[in-house]
């Protein structure tokens, strides 16, 4: 869980939306950050914690943490 909570921890200095989140498949989907808009250094810290630019580049998504 604690992977989890940094991952939200960056995100969250990427905005404080409602509703940000979205699961499907075993997916967890960040939609509402931009990975363009996210720093490198954030970037690889995500990578390590198991989330990843979507293959459209729309939004991050983990399949580690999503579970429907």
């Amino acid at each position: 869980m604690d992977d989890l909570i940094k991952a939200m921890t960056i995100f969250r200095k990427y905005g404080n939306p409602h509703n940000p989140f979205h699961c499907e498949h075993d997916e967890l989907m960040v939609c509402v950050v931009d990975p363009e808009e996210v720093s490198t250094e954030d970037r690889t810290e995500l990578d390590k914690l198991g989330f990843f630019p979507s293959s459209d580049g729309e939004y991050f998504s983990s399949f580690r943490f999503g579970s429907c």
